[in-house]
């Protein structure tokens, strides 16, 4: 298993609950095949530049150990996901 982290962007509209459960939808899916080391929770920023007329996001760090089958599924989930304005998972090479 090699190290990734992945940041992803929430819609800033979202309940507290629901960005909860966005998050948790996601370690779930990284939890299968592989383990969740650091979840950090940055909350509310504004965005570099509008995306959709979208300004603010809610922006979500995580930091985990998986094969490259999960992160090829937590990719390909994140993509349909509608909540999720961006996101981009890379792997961690310190």
């Amino acid at each position: 298993m090699r190290k990734y982290e992945v940041m992803f962007i929430i819609r800033p509209e979202a309940e507290q609950e629901a960005v909860q459960a966005i998050v948790e939808k996601f370690e779930g899916i990284i939890n299968n095949g592989g383990e969740v080391t650091k979840t950090d929770l940055m909350g509310k920023r504004r965005l570099a530049y509008e995306i959709n007329k979208i300004r603010d996001g809610i922006y979500v760090l995580v930091h985990f150990n998986a094969t490259n089958e999960v992160v090829a599924e937590l990719d390909r989930v994140m993509k349909i996901t509608d909540e999720i304005i961006r996101h981009m998972i890379v792997r961690d090479v310190a």
